[in-house]
């Protein structure tokens, strides 16, 4: 690995913690803001932080991360906001997944990796507050590195407005990383978060990459910032605007029902979990994303 490399590495890693801090602040705001509507003479919540660790089949070192959720609050049932940065060997299982992957050559030869990025998953105590979801990560091996990541929207009860501001916001701020990234990145956030054995997508979209490797490190780090600051611009006015409507036990069904979706999906085919438990890192931060209630009919 060169001198170089190290640095970029520290350099993702650094980005990644930046913006959990902006996210974890801005979520804090928002459930103190909360003056009026449902929940909001309750006490806001705040998040509890804990540190994570994975596990190697030696003992040693693995790396770890942050994990920090609030549950109960005013406006969020519950929502984590992790970061990792995690390394060592890459057991057969996750060789073979990885060797497969377009742009990862040589991982059965020289398993070797390291990798670190930002995971969250909102579930809003409003059912008129759609769920949401983001990630950005960088994967590193001897032999190759890429970016991934994006964002998805997910409401049990879908405004057509939301969905334009949510996909609008995004699309202003990858534009100027030239015209073809929103387009693409949309049509792929389309295929990845589908559920094929419902006939359906888990919610209304966004954008999603994975194996991002243009050859030019900077371009693909910068894009991948960009892919994170878009969140909060396309997610906290949704918030803002829904979170004072009222609801009924139809809304609240709605809603349990819609996170029962999002479970299967996270369960059955999503890459970052079965990543983060074939390669032993804490199962209670890969499965943060998990509803803390919902409902199959």
């Amino acid at each position: 690995m060169t001198a170089e490399m190290k640095t970029e590495k520290a350099r993702a890693a650094a980005w990644f913690r930046t913006l959990r801090d902006e996210i974890v602040a801005c979520f804090e705001a928002l459930e103190q803001s909360h003056s009026e509507g449902p929940f909001s003479s309750e006490t806001a919540g705040q998040f509890e932080v804990s540190e994570t660790t994975r596990s190697s089949a030696d003992g040693s070192d693995a790396g770890g991360g942050l994990m920090s959720v609030m549950r109960g609050g005013r406006v969020f049932e519950k929502v984590g906001v992790n970061i990792s940065e995690v390394y060592g060997t890459l057991g057969e299982r996750a060789q073979n997944a990885m060797a497969a992957r377009k742009g990862l050559p040589g991982m059965k030869e020289d398993p070797r990796f390291w990798a670190s990025g930002i995971s969250l998953v909102a579930h809003m105590r409003n059912p008129h507050v759609p769920a949401v979801h983001m990630n950005t990560r960088m994967f590193w091996t001897p032999h190759a590195w890429w970016f991934g990541g994006g964002s998805d929207l997910n409401p049990c009860l879908e405004y057509k407005e939301d969905t334009a501001h949510f996909h609008a916001t995004q699309k202003t701020q990858l534009d100027p990383h030239g015209s073809e990234f929103y387009p693409r990145l949309k049509d792929w956030a389309d295929e990845y978060f589908y559920i094929p054995h419902r006939n359906r997508a888990r919610g209304v979209g966004g954008i999603f990459m994975d194996d991002q490797n243009s050859g030019d490190w900077e371009a693909d780090f910068a894009l991948t910032q960009d892919i994170g600051r878009a969140f909060l611009p396309a997610f906290a006015p949704l918030v803002e605007k829904r979170r004072v409507q009222t609801f009924g036990e139809a809304e609240k069904d709605a809603q349990l029902i819609h996170r029962g979706l999002y479970a299967e999906y996270n369960l059955v085919y999503d890459r970052g979990t079965k990543f983060g438990l074939e390669t032993g890192h804490d199962a209670n931060a890969v499965l943060m994303s998990l509803p803390p209630l919902a409902k199959w009919v």
